[in-house]
Parts: C-alpha cells; structure tokens; sequence
C-alpha cells in the first residue's frame, strides 16, 4: 500500500486496513515500513531536512538577540546575525534599552556593507522590536524575511 500510494502514513494505511476488517496498529505499521526501508509520508525520496538546510545554508541568515550581565548588574542587550553556512557572527550593537528605532538603525548598518550578498533569507522570532521597517530593509536587499512560529525555540 505505502508503494503504491507513497502519500499516505502510517494512520491512513491504518485506517485503509479497518475498512478492510484488519486491526493493526500505527506503530506495528511503522516498523513494517521502516524494515521495508520506506521512510514516513508524504516524502520517501529525495533530500532529508537535514541534506535540505545544509544545501540552502549558505543562503540563510537569521537574526536574534542574547543577554549579558555586567560587573555593575546591569543587563545589556546584543543584537547579532548568524549566516548559517558559514558559521559567521556578525555583532550588529549592544545597548541597554533595545527598541524597534534601534534595532532598524542596525538592519540599516547590516545592508550597508557586502554582508548580505547572497543571503536569500533572513530567520528572526516575532519580538515587537523587529517593526514593518526593519523587514522593510531586507526587502529592498531582495532578502525574504521569516518568522518563526510562535513559541517555537
């Protein structure tokens, strides 16, 4: 069934085989497959995610933020930006009071340069501190910003 219908998972083959009058459960049906050597649907061939990120890497950037506290106790906010096939770090700026006029100043500071040659896209989380502007800034670059999901890590 799973060759002949390579979109169908585990579940749908289930459920397929109860209309037929044969209980089997999911994970018996999954253990089956995976012997066979058919991966879970609705992709069995073709890259991996992990082959897919490697090979789109040098493409990708992603923005975010980290804390750090100093000798005083005070907290300072860094902003910084990864490309994700290289492994670079780029220190956009440190402040103690990060805001969305900030944080589009330093999207400014990133386009500038040639530090965005060849990045199709740009990965940030949904913190209110990225405004309309700051995407707006990628996308005259010809950068496609992502969101993550919310609550994603």
């Amino acid at each position: 069934m799973a060759r002949e219908n390579p979109r169908w998972g585990y579940l749908r083959i289930r459920g397929e085989l109860l209309k037929l009058g044969i209980q089997v459960s999911a994970t018996s049906i999954r253990t089956i497959l995976r012997r066979a050597g058919l991966g879970p649907a609705p992709r069995r061939s073709g890259p991996s995610w992990s082959e897919f990120l490697r090979a789109q890497a040098h493409g990708i950037m992603a923005v975010d933020f980290f804390t750090l506290e100093t000798a005083w106790l005070r907290t300072l906010y860094v902003l910084f930006a990864i490309e994700l096939g290289s492994r670079r770090v780029h220190v956009l700026g440190v402040t103690r009071n990060p805001g969305s006029a900030w944080v589009t100043q330093q999207a400014r500071h990133l386009a500038v340069g040639e530090r965005l040659r060849g990045v199709r896209l740009l990965i940030r989380d949904r913190d209110s501190k990225y405004a309309d502007a700051f995407d707006e800034i990628f996308r005259t670059e010809g950068v496609r910003v992502i969101r993550t999901p919310i609550r994603a890590p």
